[in-house]
């Protein structure tokens, strides 16, 4: 990472922490060091941006399958000018890999914040005043949340949780650093040819491909082979 100030947030070095992953910030001044992944990002937007459809692609949902059989498709297959492989067969040379589970993702992304709890046991975070347990009254206890909801709080202390902080004034209810995205640059101009349905139609049919082993579980019924009505012999 570079050391902009989204790239040193204690967020992100907590979730780098929970996942295990080894945060290495680039030299100031020396943006070379960076190179690999700033190159990945110019070849995302040259070859699968442009050819977004913005009438098209109108939810979040369409634009991850596309990025996800682009992904697959092309850019994992072919091979990388520099390594001499295709990137997926690189990257599986490596493997096995630990998977974290969803539940270490969504506690890796949550925010978390120290606060005093006050003699009314309460504490404050963003203006807002919780009820907590009356035990931690004059001590420094872990705030655990989404920053997106700020009505939802874990209390911990010693590394133990002491349930959730109950709202009792609340006046805001997202974090303010907690800012959605905003499209900085004008849509590129299409291309005239829907490049990305293609690949996502090649993707869809490869999947039909792949064996569903549950079909051949006794009792289940079997499957009926598919016709093609294309009329493509090929």
């Amino acid at each position: 990472m570079d050391n902009g100030s989204a790239f040193v947030d204690s967020a992100l070095l907590r979730a780098c922490a929970r996942l295990g992953i080894k945060l290495i910030h680039s030299t100031p001044g020396r943006p070379q060091g960076r190179g690999k992944i700033e190159r990945f990002f110019r070849t995302v937007r040259e070859q699968f941006l442009v050819e977004v459809d913005t009438e098209k692609v109108t939810d979040l949902a369409t634009l991850n399958r596309l990025f996800t059989a682009w992904v697959e498709q092309v850019y994992h297959r072919r091979v990388h000018s520099e390594t001499g492989q295709q990137p997926l067969e690189r990257w599986l040379a490596g493997a096995p890999f630990p998977t974290p589970t969803p539940d270490a993702l969504r506690e890796a992304f949550r925010w978390s914040e120290l606060r005093k709890v006050a003699k009314t046991a309460t504490v404050s975070l963003q203006s807002n005043t919780y009820n907590v347990d009356a035990s931690l009254v004059g001590r420094q206890v872990e705030l655990v949340f989404d920053p997106f909801d700020l009505t939802d709080i874990d209390v911990r202390f010693g590394g133990r949780s002491f349930g959730k902080a109950i709202p009792h004034l609340i006046t805001r209810h997202a974090h303010p650093k907690a800012k959605p995205e905003t499209p900085v640059a004008a849509p590129p101009a299409p291309t005239g040819i829907d490049y990305l349905r293609l690949i996502d139609t090649e993707r869809t049919k490869e999947l039909g491909l792949r064996i569903n082993y549950e079909v051949f579980l006794p009792g289940q019924d079997q499957p009926t082979p598919a016709v093609d009505l294309s009329g493509d012999d090929a």
